[in-house]
């Protein structure tokens, strides 16, 4: 004899076209807006939306979300469709649980450093109290006509590429392209890439850095960037382009960070 389970469906009704707000729900939750003549499951719609509203910074570090109940009161659907939406965005770790306190938005933690000298990502963080890691994406000695241009060294030239994602405290803070001439610093492309690249240039190619130019531009996280940073959809990022000069203006270092935008402030002080 053979018995079947029948699984039980999400209830088929109407869900509200924006969630009823209560005192201790936040007020950006009003902006939830679930669609049911879309093929989106509705708890891909809710996962979507509420990660937008972290990424934009309505929903804070810290604020406290309704509970999965009151939720799917508020909405008009199941509990179990709050859950696999609460469910995916601790996985994101956009959100936390803590106990009695609830279903808690997490944001990175937001960092100021100062811009005015020249300094590894690793020396920043230090100095801001905070524990720096990479993680090594690419690591590659080759040649390229484009940078090889940018360095002024013929085509035939070879460089060091690292890609690395930069974190602090374990959060991803950039995701950095950094290239290195290896005609100036031939001993580089046997650095193990543990430390920093400027120690590793300074104890064991004797190069120094003397100057530096940067820029900073507004830009939107690319498809790699948004995954790194984890955000759902590309968002605000600040894009650093540094180009570093040994002794005799030698540019040994060319680098473009991707700082993520919801965690990064740059302190410029100013005279008067």
């Amino acid at each position: 004899m053979r018995l079947r389970l029948k699984l039980a469906k999400e209830p088929m009704k109407s869900p509200r076209s924006t969630p009823e707000v209560t005192t201790d729900m936040p007020a950006a939750l009003v902006k939830l807006s679930l669609n049911e003549a879309t093929s989106e499951p509705y708890y891909q719609q809710m996962t979507r939306q509420i990660q937008a509203l972290i990424d934009a910074g309505e929903l804070e570090s810290g604020a406290n979300l309704p509970s999965e109940r009151d939720l799917a009161e508020a909405l008009r659907v199941s509990r179990t469709t709050v859950k696999r939406c609460y469910d995916a965005l601790r996985e994101s770790d956009a959100l936390s649980t803590h106990g009695r306190g609830g279903t808690v938005v997490k944001t990175p933690p937001r960092v100021s450093p100062s811009l005015g000298k020249l300094k590894g990502f690793t020396e920043e963080m230090r100095e801001l109290g905070m524990t720096p890691s990479s993680q090594v994406l690419e690591h590659e000695v080759l040649q390229d006509r484009t940078v090889a241009s940018i360095f002024q060294r013929p085509s035939s030239a070879t460089f060091l590429k690292l890609v690395r994602l930069r974190s602090a405290d374990g959060v991803v803070m950039t995701r950095e392209v950094a290239w290195y001439d290896l005609t100036l610093a031939p001993n580089l492309a046997h650095w193990d890439t543990s430390g920093s690249a400027y120690d590793f240039l300074k104890n064991h190619c004797g190069v120094s850095f003397v100057s530096a130019d940067q820029t900073v531009e507004a830009v939107m996280s690319s498809s790699q960037e948004s995954q790194a940073f984890g955000f759902s959809a590309p968002a605000p990022c600040l894009l650093f382009k540094r180009r570093s000069y040994a002794a005799g203006k030698l540019l040994a270092e060319y680098v473009e960070g991707t700082f993520r935008g919801d965690a990064y402030a740059y302190k410029i002080q100013l005279s008067v």
